[in-house]
């Protein structure tokens, strides 16, 4: 049995080494007859994250480094491992620790239960307040927009089997959401406890400007929005009829009464935002639309050590 580690780097200089050398201990304790790989993507990092890697590389034939032209997101690095992951089951985790090696052995076990899919669900975040707040907006959104199974609590620590890798990285679009994906192929989804870490070095590299890019990749996977901008301009249409209506009748009853264009100016602005709302939700469908016709690539290669990408099945 072959596990391959994905782990998609940006500025991970003082952790990313760590992690490797605490990953093969973690696996050679639990788990010693299993084979392991590492794929290191750095997603064009600032500091030396890179040169770590390589000598990673030079260290053990069994870790491959990915180097990115730029920086692409954290999905499309992880799309760009999955197609170097040649093993049996594949892990993915991040750079910061957070996603502790010492809680692997939980997610390898549980999946051996025959799931597709393992998330591993944390009862405690040790993240920051606004980082707490836009996960659980996060959970909620990818549970309307996405079609993620209620019962379940996606994280940024998973691991897959073959089947679901295999047909994972034949989606091509620029705007990858993995998560989004993983429910395409499979519900055979479970999830597990697990320990979450404190960082330890620097902050996290989420914005508010990467997690809106993030959410915005959900316009790739549904078509929910569109559906809800369709009823709410139905809705808005009925309450301007009903409107209009009871103005009419009240001008019947009472010709001398006088109307309320504070009243009319504010039903103006509710609707006019509306439908430049559901224009800008239209446009970003559009935009999308021209961005894969134009053939965006989902990530661009610069380098490759100890690596040989491996094809779907």
């Amino acid at each position: 049995m072959l596990v391959s580690i994905v782990v998609p780097c940006y500025n991970s200089e003082h952790t990313i080494s760590d992690l490797v050398e605490l990953t093969i201990q973690t696996l050679q304790n639990s788990y010693p007859d299993y084979g392991v790989e590492f794929v290191l993507v750095n997603d064009y990092s600032k500091d030396h994250t890179m040169d770590i890697i390589r000598s990673l590389c030079q260290k053990y034939s069994f870790v491959k480094g990915i180097c990115l032209a730029k920086n692409f997101g954290q999905h499309n690095a992880i799309m760009a491992g999955l197609q170097y992951a040649q093993g049996d089951l594949i892990v993915g985790m991040d750079d910061d620790m957070q996603t502790h090696p010492s809680q692997l052995p939980i997610l390898l076990a549980k999946i051996q239960e025959g799931y597709d899919l393992v998330y591993g669900q944390y009862p405690v975040r040790k993240n920051s307040f606004f980082k707490n707040i836009t996960s659980k907006f996060n959970a909620v959104t990818s549970r309307i927009l996405l079609g993620r199974p209620k019962t379940i609590v996606s994280s940024n620590y998973w691991v897959i089997n073959r089947m679901v890798r295999d047909e994972v990285i034949k989606y091509r679009s620029f705007n990858p959401y993995v998560d989004a994906i993983f429910y395409r192929v499979t519900h055979n989804i479970a999830d597990v406890p697990i320990e979450h870490f404190k960082r330890e070095y620097g902050s996290s590299n989420y914005t508010f400007r990467k997690l809106v890019k993030l959410w915005f990749a959900y316009f790739s996977f549904s078509a929910v929005p569109l559906r809800i901008s369709s009823l709410m301009g139905i809705l808005l249409s009925s309450i301007g009829f009903l409107a209009a209506l009871a103005v009419l009748i009240r001008q019947l009853i009472a010709p001398s009464s006088q109307l309320g264009w504070a009243s009319i100016m504010c039903a103006m602005f509710l609707f006019f935002g509306f439908v430049l709302m559901a224009l800008g939700i239209i446009g970003e469908y559009l935009g999308k639309i021209i961005l894969t016709l134009n053939a965006t690539p989902q990530y661009v290669i610069r380098e490759t050590l100890n690596a040989k990408k491996e094809e779907a099945s």
